[in-house]
């Protein structure tokens, strides 16, 4: 039996509660440790996911364990220094998103990483929800013909009054950069995963609650080099119906030749054949545990089995530049009121 790959973490805030259980459940990885500034904080979460070894100091961690592998769990501004720590001992990066606080910073991140020898994962679990899974098995048929646009309607009602994200995750009150850098970075990456490159985009964003720092709200158009438009329609404060409205966090609708498609908050995919007026459900599997339909889970149990020599890797950092680059070419887009055409 091959040696299980061994994995460190740092961070312990509030979304870092899925990547441990999520660890936990792969039979071929060991958590070795995990490191948070409070020790405490590292304490409660270790003895809680039963990982054996806790430290306050990153560097520690690294050199007294050496771990196959880093997971780091922290805010974007972490990241660079984090993923210098662990070039600087060879040791493979995931990387939780969004990529670090700049497209500076990431692409300086990649050039440590490739002088290094190590690999950068971004965790991106987005793409790996799967009822985007069953949407691109739909599109990879073919039966739909040709798509002409994509519509994503971002709704999960969390972001109104002086104590939105408070509860879970205050650091978002403080972003400079938010719902394009926090949130709408996982759809920038759905599109690209089902509808390949964009060639240009237009955005106009908006900041409608005052107690936070960054925009909340705002639309953005990508027009990929496929033809098929892309649009995200955000916004954090406005909701749509749902039983849990944090599972899907909005309404997708694909319109295409033969056929529109859409996703309903419950995670529902219907589709209703052109010319007829009655949509019928498209059965797919699926758990309904964890976040978001168990896509970390998901994901983790992907970036294990492409170490395990199962198939490529779908966020590699190299790749994963693209969606910053576009994430940039948003903001600049929203800041000089043109059409910003990507390279």
């Amino acid at each position: 039996m091959a040696a299980p790959i061994r994995v460190a973490c740092v961070g312990t805030g509030y979304f870092s509660q899925f990547q441990y259980r999520a660890w936990k459940r792969i039979a071929e990885v060991e958590l070795v440790a995990l490191c948070n500034r409070s020790r405490d904080k590292a304490e409660a979460c270790a003895l809680e996911h039963g990982v054996p070894a806790v430290y306050t100091d990153l560097a520690a961690m690294l050199d007294e364990t050496r771990p196959d592998l880093l997971d780091i769990i922290t805010p974007p501004q972490t990241h660079l220094a984090s993923i210098g720590m662990a070039a600087a001992r060879g040791i493979d990066v995931i990387c939780q998103k969004p990529f670090c606080a700049t497209l500076r910073e990431a692409e300086e991140a990649l050039k440590l990483a490739s002088a290094a020898g190590i690999s950068i994962t971004i965790h991106e679990n987005f793409r790996f929800q799967p009822w985007h899974q069953a949407i691109r098995a739909c599109l990879a048929t073919g039966h739909l013909g040709q798509v002409y646009q994509a519509h994503f309607r971002l709704r999960p009602g969390d972001g109104q009054g002086a104590d939105a994200y408070l509860q879970r995750q205050p650091y978002f009150q403080t972003m400079p950069r938010f719902l394009v850098h926090e949130t709408a970075i996982h759809l920038i990456d759905v599109f690209r995963a089902l509808f390949g490159e964009a060639a240009s985009v237009t955005a106009l964003l908006k900041r409608l609650n005052p107690a936070i720092a960054g925009e909340d709200a705002g639309l953005f158009v990508l027009d990929m080099a496929n033809g098929t438009r892309c649009v995200f329609d955000g916004n954090r404060l406005a909701d749509h119906p749902a039983a849990n409205r944090r599972l899907t966090m909005g309404e997708f609708t694909i319109e295409a030749e033969k056929g529109t498609l859409t996703l309903d908050g419950d995670g529902g995919l219907y589709l209703r054949p052109f010319g007829q007026n009655d949509a019928k459900p498209v059965p797919y599997a699926w758990d309904n545990i964890e976040f978001g339909g168990d896509c970390v889970y998901r994901f983790q149990r992907h970036v294990v089995d492409h170490r395990l020599g199962r198939g490529m890797i779908e966020t590699a950092g190299e790749d994963y530049l693209a969606n910053v680059r576009i994430e940039e070419a948003i903001y600049e887009s929203n800041d000089t009121g043109r059409r910003i055409v990507l390279g």
